[in-house]
């Protein structure tokens, strides 16, 4: 009787993975604010928004859908640390400003990591009653036939048959 459906959405400020709480953290201590590129740009929103959206999608559900929240414009986070910096009274430590008192450190892309955030790649999305909200075409496996391929996987798993198991798991996702 359980119904199950996926809701997509980008980072949700002052939660404990956003990156506001680490970036304080780093001021308060005086810095360096790391970074991984000037470039890096994220989708935000707050707490409330994330759970009014969440559970309003929950209320769209038959089962097996993808929803993707409408997260507005996305967000440098380098202009995001310059804003906090400036915000907690101090000032951007760089070439302009050597005498300033936080520097922003750049340390570099992850090899997974991509500039921009994307929630929705090569797939339409149809309106719901909420515009805040999209219900994502999706190509995804039946839910019937998940139980039985998760038993697979679980059994190639055990067996290292990784070939196998990519297989099954590209079988799921196209």
């Amino acid at each position: 009787k359980t119904i199950f459906s996926v809701v997509r959405f980008g980072n949700v400020l002052g939660s404990s993975g956003s990156v506001i709480p680490l970036f304080m953290e780093q001021i308060e201590k005086g810095g360096p604010i790391t970074l991984t590129h000037k470039d890096v740009k994220r989708y935000f929103l707050t707490i409330q928004d994330a759970v009014s959206l969440v559970l309003e999608a929950s209320q769209f559900a038959n089962g097996g859908e993808i929803f993707l929240l409408d997260m507005g414009e996305s967000i440098k986070i380098y202009d995001l640390a310059v804003k906090l910096i400036n915000l907690s009274g101090k000032k951007l430590k760089d070439k302009e400003n050597p005498e300033g008192d936080i520097e922003i450190l750049v340390t570099g892309l992850d090899p997974i990591e991509k500039l921009d955030e994307q929630l929705l790649i090569d797939q339409k999305k149809d309106m719901t009653k909420n515009p805040s909200i999209y219900k994502v075409d999706s190509n995804l496996a039946e839910v019937e036939n998940l139980d039985q391929s998760l038993d697979e996987m679980i059994i190639l798993a055990k067996n290292k048959d990784n070939e196998k198991l990519l297989t099954v798991l590209d079988k799921l996702t196209t």
